[in-house]
């Protein structure tokens, strides 16, 4: 179901709605993180394990279905205008979920989340196209880099 009933014109009363994994470790620096760009108090946001992997794998279509009915709450409630979907490195889910620990492997594990991030930012797109996609990898330090949609 994708119902858009936002008055385009109306202010958002939230910004943006935050995909992220749920681990603890990363709970304070994407707080930080969301507080240095100015949108403290002003996202909604979703922690589900592995994040974008945990969207996109055909195993897990009831978590996907519980994100896409998120992405509509928010676009109905609070007018969001964009979607930010932050992975992180070291994640436990992707070792459980891919059978793979990646850690050791910084290139290989940018590129494999890489794919999960584009994967779910063109279906972001696709069902959304007014909404912006930001697509991010964190380090355990805090540090982001942006994933670009297109590779």
């Amino acid at each position: 179901m994708t119902t858009d009933t936002r008055d385009t014109d109306a202010p958002p009363l939230a910004e943006a709605l935050l995909l992220c994994c749920k681990d603890y470790r990363m709970v304070g620096p994407i707080a930080r993180y969301m507080k240095a760009r100015g949108l403290e108090g002003n996202y909604n946001q979703i922690g589900l394990a592995g994040a974008s992997l945990g969207i996109v794998r055909p195993d897990r279509t009831h978590w996907a279905r519980m994100f896409w009915e998120h992405v509509e709450f928010s676009l109905q409630l609070h007018r969001i205008r964009r979607v930010i979907v932050i992975d992180h490195r070291d994640c436990g889910a992707y070792r459980l979920m891919l059978g793979v620990d990646l850690k050791d492997d910084p290139p290989r594990e940018t590129e494999v989340h890489g794919e999960h991030l584009r994967q779910l930012g063109r279906q972001i797109r696709a069902r959304h196209p007014h909404l912006r996609v930001e697509l991010l990898l964190m380090a355990l330090d805090g540090s982001v880099e942006e994933v670009p949609l297109a590779a």
